[in-house]
């Protein structure tokens, strides 16, 4: 991966972003919805280790979803 997940500001970068092949989104949003990320007294904000700021993990998980979505229409036989 050429970007440091840390670099993205928002999950919804993560999952726009057009040069990161789908794999390697879901790894760096499973990393961000990780306990490891929660944010300590916190625990529905996520902050991986360089972010410059935590975001809450229903957006992490929204984001993840928009993922989700995009498999499914192209899957779809309709």
């Amino acid at each position: 991966m050429s970007q440091p997940f840390s670099r993205f500001l928002h999950p919804f970068d993560v999952a726009h972003h057009p040069d990161l092949e789908p794999e390697v989104k879901r790894a760096i949003l499973a990393s961000w919805a990780s306990d490891r990320s929660a944010v300590r007294d916190k625990p529905a904000m996520r902050k991986p280790r360089g972010a410059k700021r935590a975001v809450p993990i229903d957006e992490v998980l929204a984001a993840m979803r928009t993922l989700d979505e995009g498999d499914s229409g192209q899957t779809s036989l309709q």
